[in-house]
Formats: C-alpha cells, structure tokens, sequence
C-alpha cells in the first residue's frame, strides 16, 4: 500500500501507534470530513479558521471570495496546517484521568497555489458539492464565468501529512476495574434531519432524491477505512 513519507512535521511522537502514513488512511477521513481547520499566520499572529473543503486526487480545495483573508493569505506564499478530526465516541473510563474519546484525524502540511484556470476551478467546484451532498451538481444552476472570475479557489497538495486515530475502550488501572463504576463507550454519529423547504420555494418544486435520501459526505473510497483497535 502505498504511504507517504514522513517528514519532521509529520513524524508522530507521542504515541505514534496509533498514526499511519498510508494515503489511504489520509484519503478516506479527509473524505468523511466536511469542515477542516486551516491554520496561517499574519506576521506574528496565528489564525485559525474552519472551512468547507474537499479532497480530490491529491490536492485539497478551498474556495471563498478573492477578499477572503485566509486564502489571501495562503495564496501570497505562507505555509498552512489543515487539520480534519472525526469524533467517533466518547470514552468513559472508571476514573476521571482516563475518559478519551475515539477520533480519527488528519494533519496537511504544505503551501497554496492559487487556481487560475477556468476548468480548472470549475471542476474544484463541482468536486466541492458533489462531497457535500451527492449528487447536488447536476440538480442545480452551474457558475457561470462572471462567478468563476469572482470565486477565489486554492489547491494544497497532500505530500506531507499524517493520520492518527484512537479506537477500542477505556484503558484503565488495573486497580480500578473491580469499582462498581460503569466504563465503556457512547458512539456518536452525524445525522441528517428531514430536509426543509425553502419558504421561497416554487410551488410544486419536489424534494430531489439526492436530498430526500441523504446519509452524509461522499466517501469516494467504499467502506470508509479503519485501524486495528488501540489503546
């Protein structure tokens, strides 16, 4: 399978069992993901900011307007961090040291480039809604060249990047599991809700199968992909 080569930024150290460098365990949690944090500095000063995005091939898009800060700070030469997290469950340990939570999350290293090309950008964007909600793409009004012009739209490729996940139950100290105190897990999941009209809505206007039956981001790779469970 192949991996990505760790480098000093990406090289993990406190428990490093639990990470991998396989880009298939990158691929699929940046691909269950919908909001990553992108962190930049301005001078001194760090920032960190939420963003929608999305992973195709091997580069992440972020889209937003040419004003954007963070972007405008991406694309006039600064490095960027981008970090994805996916809460799965939280652990309940027989003492309060040891509660955790089960997550897999991904760490990007790297530089922006700005997308210049039309088709280019077009295509990002097209990735960016069909991740979000299957299908959406060819059930709405595509951007038209004015909008493309105005739609500031950077690539990260993924060369430098890391993932690291916890799974399994509480770890406690063996003194502790004879107390009569409940551990285990509570799972947690996303959950669509049933969809709402927008009160402007034509009259008559269906609800199109791809939002009636919508489950969640598009995974690209099938089964979404998972380590041996770890401590």
């Amino acid at each position: 399978m192949e991996t990505l080569t760790p480098t000093p930024r990406t090289t993990l150290k406190r428990r490093p069992k639990r990470g991998s460098y396989e880009r298939a365990a990158v691929h699929a949690i940046l691909d269950e993901g919908l909001v990553c944090h992108v962190g930049f500095a301005l001078g001194t000063q760090p920032f960190v900011m939420p963003m929608a995005y999305v992973r195709d091939g091997e580069h992440i898009y972020l889209h937003g307007s040419p004003a954007n800060r963070t972007l405008r700070a991406l694309v006039e030469g600064g490095d960027t961090c981008i970090n994805v997290m996916l809460v799965d469950a939280l652990v309940i340990s027989r003492s309060a040291s040891h509660h955790s939570m089960n997550f897999r999350s991904v760490t990007v290293f790297g530089r922006a480039r700005e997308v210049t090309d039309l088709a280019e950008k077009e295509a990002a964007l097209r990735a960016l809604i069909e991740h979000v909600v299957p299908g959406r793409w060819s059930g709405t009004r595509a951007p038209n060249p004015d909008e493309l012009r105005h739609t500031l739209v950077v690539r990260i490729p993924i060369e430098e990047a890391s993932a690291k996940m916890r799974t399994g139950g509480p770890v406690d100290d063996e003194a502790d599991y004879a107390l009569p105190v409940w551990a285990g897990e509570i799972p947690l999941r996303l959950v669509p809700g049933d969809p709402i009209d927008d009160p402007r809505l034509s009259p008559g206007t269906p609800v199109p199968a791809h939002v009636k039956e919508y489950r969640g981001p598009a995974t690209k790779g099938g089964q979404p992909w998972s380590p041996a469970s770890e401590s």
